[in-house]
């Protein structure tokens, strides 16, 4: 966390929390959520208009990865200086890439973070073709665009062996909510 917000918090305590106004996209994706996109419906339902605006600024994008993190009730949060914005997820916490390489695959965060493949513990495979893989950070999806990638790391055997896995039963078995704003509703 920025210690710029560790100084927010501790001067402003009692900020109260907010829902809806940020999303993560299956992409690695960062939105903003105004009232208007809200009004368009929840974040994931696909509605033109719901997601809102891209966070196309690199350093915003930046600030809000380094400042992402999870309640114990698997809601996951942007710690905004001292002002906790409960983000929406279309489909799990993280977004892997992957990259093959010549010196082995390579495993990136959306937020950036660099990740050794070895950390991966499971690899599941949903009823609609995504590819999620399980970290100590948490479950993600690899990104669309990676899926070569991964389906050439799993036949040479530097990921676990896949399971396929029901993609409604993903928030509970693995800890995460895809709509804290829903909870709150």
């Amino acid at each position: 966390m920025d210690e710029i917000v560790k100084q927010a918090m501790a001067k402003w305590p009692n900020v109260p929390a907010c829902a809806g106004w940020l999303g993560l996209d299956a992409r690695g994706q960062w939105w903003l959520r105004d009232a208007e996109a809200q009004a368009c419906g929840a974040f994931a339902s696909g509605r033109e208009g719901a997601k809102g605006h891209a966070v196309s600024q690199e350093k915003l994008a930046a600030f809000i990865g380094r400042n992402y993190m999870a309640e114990a009730d698997g809601r996951w949060y942007f710690q905004n200086g001292p002002q906790r914005v409960y983000v929406e997820l279309e489909a799990a916490p993280w977004i892997w890439r992957l990259r093959g390489a010549e010196q082995g695959l390579q495993l990136q965060s959306h937020t950036g973070q660099e990740l050794p493949v070895a950390a991966v513990e499971r690899v599941l495979l949903d009823q609609q073709g995504r590819l999620f893989l399980l970290l100590p950070q948490g479950l993600g999806m690899v990104h669309s665009l990676d899926m070569l990638d991964a389906a050439d790391a799993l036949e040479r055997g530097e990921l676990p062996e896949l399971q396929e896995v029901d993609a409604v039963q993903l928030p509970q078995r693995f800890g995460f909510v895809l709509s804290p704003q829903a909870l709150q509703n």
